[in-house]
């Protein structure tokens, strides 16, 4: 009894949640906009890829793995149902992009480069979570070189089409766990010591930093910054969290119950990247479509300006 009125007491609180949370961004449009989106065939990414879609972008979905990528575009078609072809309709692409290998960043720049007239927004959202320790391609430890570094060399090599569409955004989604994290410039490759919580942490904080070094850097450009946490949502980015046999229906029960659904965690990426309420908003920090505050050790500028020289070095921009 006690554990069926506890889960009809979870599921009330989850209705009346859900009923609280804004649906979407009402009335906008993308139409004639094209919007760049890692990994967009799971979580985050792909809700936002469904939504962005539904706007009339054009959406390309840059994702590790291909087949998985092109089941989920498939999937994203079938539920949103795309317009007749033409200029103005909604389209989803999908291209091959690793952020663990500098090399397949590259490669999928070019291709942007070459094919893409424009870019209206990059929403930077791939991202691996608290994972044991690995190594990239590249020799980067997987969470600082994935979350930061691949998405730094990506934003960079895209920046000159971003600049030539502007008004443009970039997007970089970041997590409330930055403030755990702290940059130790004497170890940003975890060979001394490796924690997966801290260096998820830092990873994120690293982002925010980036984003506010960049919006600094893109002042009077036309192109805008903003990164944002999600909240807590039920994604597959927790594979590598280990939780207890035993405790799982328990933890599956609260997920459901507490946690964000994909398109609940995503509002904010959509907001930042269509809404005409930030229209040339940078450098800032959202959570649940508002401005939120960061801790000092986020507004660092000097800290920002180091970890830039330093990231520019180690993804090959600068010798």
């Amino acid at each position: 009894a006690l554990t069926l009125g506890g889960g009809l007491l979870l599921a009330a609180w989850r209705w009346l949640r859900g009923a609280a949370r804004p649906g979407g961004i009402a009335g906008a449009s993308m139409r004639g906009k094209t919007v760049i989106i890692t990994g967009a065939n799971s979580g985050l990414g792909r809700a936002a890829a469904a939504e962005l879609l539904r706007m009339q972008a054009r959406v390309i979905m840059g994702c590790r793995d291909r087949a998985r990528a092109e089941r989920a575009a498939r999937e994203i078609r079938a539920e949103v149902g795309e317009r007749a072809e033409g200029e103005d309709s909604g389209e989803l692409v999908v291209r091959e992009l690793d952020l663990a290998s500098l090399r397949s960043v590259r490669a999928f720049c070019h291709r942007v480069l070459q094919e893409e007239p424009r870019l209206d927004v990059l929403i930077n959202n791939a991202g691996v979570f608290q994972c044991p320790y690995m190594k990239t391609e590249d020799g980067f430890e997987m969470q600082f070189g994935v979350n930061h570094l691949g998405h730094f060399l990506l934003t960079n090599l895209l920046l000159g089409l971003l600049k030539n569409s502007a008004p443009s955004r970039i997007v970089v989604v970041s997590s409330k766990l930055y403030k755990y994290g702290e940059i130790n410039f004497e170890d940003l490759n975890s060979e001394m010591s490796y924690n997966k919580s801290f260096c998820y942490s830092r990873s994120k904080l690293a982002n925010i930093l980036f984003a506010r070094e960049l919006a600094r850097r893109l002042e009077g450009t036309g192109v805008t910054v903003n990164s944002l946490h999600p909240g807590i949502v039920r994604t597959n980015l927790g594979r590598y969290v280990n939780i207890p046999l035993l405790a799982k229906p328990l933890f599956n029960l609260v997920s459901w119950a507490f946690f964000k659904t994909p398109l609940e965690g995503a509002q904010t990426s959509i907001y930042l990247a269509s809404s005409p309420d930030v229209e040339g908003v940078s450098g800032k920090y959202f959570g649940d479509c508002k401005e939120e505050e960061l801790l000092p050790k986020a507004m660092d500028d000097l800290v920002a300006r180091k970890l830039w020289d330093i990231s520019e070095v180690m993804v090959g921009l600068l010798k």
